[in-house]
C-alpha cells in the first residue's frame, strides 16, 4: 500500500484523517510567492520559467504540512499554445484574442504543435518530481474544455459566460469544433504532464455551473469523460479529480458518468449533502469556504471540523470549495490544517 495518503483516498480508502491540500496553495496570499513573481517579471514569465514555477510550487510545502503539491501553471496556457494571444492586465486578469468564427478556428495551430510552447511546464513537473518529499503527491492539472472555451470566445472572464452561450446558440458547428480542439489538446497536455511525473491530474471546470440540463451533459460531463477515458487508456493507474464547480445536483453521478476517481465540490453544497449523494460513488474533495481563510477564528475551526466529521465515513480529501484568495491570512492555513488533524 502506498504511503501517499492522497493516492490511498483516490483509490477509495476511508482514512482516519483526510489528506489535505489547497487550491491555489501557491499564490498571492504568500509573501514569498509575491517576491518570486516580482523576480520573474510578470505572471506568464513565472509560468514559463521552470525553475521559478517549481520554486513557487514548493513554497507552501515549506510552510505547511500539505499532502500534495499542485503544479504552478494556468488553465489558459492551452489557448496560448494553440496560437491565441494571451496577456494579463494587472488587477483585471487575463485577456485573449477571441475565437468566434470558422476563420479564427482555422487559424489555430494543430493540437500536436502545443508541446513546443508547453515544454517549460513539463520541465517544471520533472523538477518537482525530483524535489518533492517522498510522501507528497504531485498533482498536474488543466482547465476543462467548457471553461477554457468561455475565455477563448469572450477574450476574458465574464460573469455569466454570455459570449460562449451566444456562440453555442448561434453557431453550433464552430462552437463544437472549438470544444473538440480544446478537448484533444487537453488530453495531450495532461498526458505530457503524466509522462513528466504527475501522479494525479485534476480537471478544473470553473464555469460548469452556468451550463444547465442537456448542455451540462454535453459540454461539461462528456468532454470530461472523453479526457479521462483517453488518459486511463494510456495510463491505466492514473487517478483523476474532476471539479465541475457549482454543479449542484449534477454532482450526483458525475464520477460514474465520467470515470473520475474523485469529484471536488464547491461550498454551495453542504458536506452532509455530499456525504449522502456524492460520496457513495467514491472519493470526494472539499469543501471549506475560502472566506474562512480570511476571517479565521472559531468559525474556521468549527466549520473545518464539521466537514471532516460529515465526510468521515467515506474517502475524502480535505480542501477548500474554491481557491484561496489573495487577502487570506497565511496563519489561518495552519489553523485549518491543525483543525483537520484534531477533528
Amino acid at each position: 500500500m502506498t504511503e501517499k495518503t492522497i493516492l490511498r483516498a483516490l483509490a477509495g480508502e476511508t482514512l482516519d484523517t483526510p489528506p489535505i491540500w489547497m487550491m491555489r496553495q501557491a499564490g498571492r496570499y504568500l509573501p514569498e510567492y509575491r517576491a518570486t513573481r516580482e523576480k520573474a517579471g510578470d505572471f506568464l514569465s513565472l509560468c514559463y520559467n521552470s525553475e521559478l514555477a517549481a520554486e513557487v510550487t514548493l513554497q507552501p510545502l515549506r510552510r505547511y504540512d500539505f499532502d500534495a503539491a499542485i503544479l504552478f501553471a494556468d488553465i489558459l496556457l492551452i489557448p496560448q499554445a494553440l496560437g491565441a494571444d494571451l496577456w494579463f492586465v494587472t488587477g483585471e486578469g487575463p485577456r485573449l484574442s477571441t475565437i468566434t468564427t470558422q476563420a479564427g478556428l482555422d487559424a489555430l495551430k494543430p493540437v500536436e504543435d502545443i508541446h513546443e510552447t508547453l515544454n517549460p511546464i513539463y520541465e517544471t513537473v520533472r523538477i518537482l518530481s525530483r524535489e518533492l518529499p517522498r510522501e507528497t503527491t504531485l498533482i498536474g492539472f488543466a482547465g476543462a474544455p467548457w471553461t477554457v472555451a468561455t475565455y477563448m470566445i469572450a477574450g476574458q472572464g465574464t460573469k455569466d459566460q454570455g459570449p460562449a452561450h451566444a456562440l453555442k446558440a448561434e453557431n453550433r458547428p464552430v462552437f463544437d469544433a472549438l470544444m473538440q480542439r480544446i478537448t484533444a489538446a487537453t488530453i495531450e497536455y495532461l498526458s505530457a504532464q503524466i509522462e513528466a511525473g504527475a501522479e494525479v491530474v485534476k480537471i478544473f471546470d470553473s464555469w460548469a455551473g452556468s451550463l444547465s440540463g442537456a448542455d451540462f451533459d454535453t459540454y461539461a460531463m462528456q468532454p470530461t469523460k472523453e479526457i479521462i477515458t483517453a488518459l486511463k487508456a494510456r495510463y491505466p493507474g492514473i487517478p483523476v479529480i474532476a471539479f465541475p464547480r457549482e454543479g449542484g445536483d449534477k454532482y450526483i453521478g458525475f464520477a460514474k458518468a465520467t470515470g473520475a476517481d474523485c469529484v471536488a465540490v464547491d461550498d454551495s453544497v453542504s458536506a452532509e449533502w455530499v456525504a449522502a449523494h456524492v460520496q457513495p460513488d467514491g472519493c470526494v474533495q472539499g469543501n471549506l469556504k475560502s472566506s474562512h481563510m480570511v476571517t479565521g477564528g472559531h468559525a474556521l475551526v468549527d466549520e473545518t471540523q464539521r466537514i471532516v466529521r460529515a465526510l468521515k465515513n467515506g474517502p475524502h480529501i480535505f480542501n477548500l470549495g474554491h481557491g484561496i484568495t489573495p487577502d487570506a491570512d497565511p496563519d489561518n492555513v495552519t489553523r485549518m490544517i491543525e483543525a483537520v488533524r484534531s477533528a
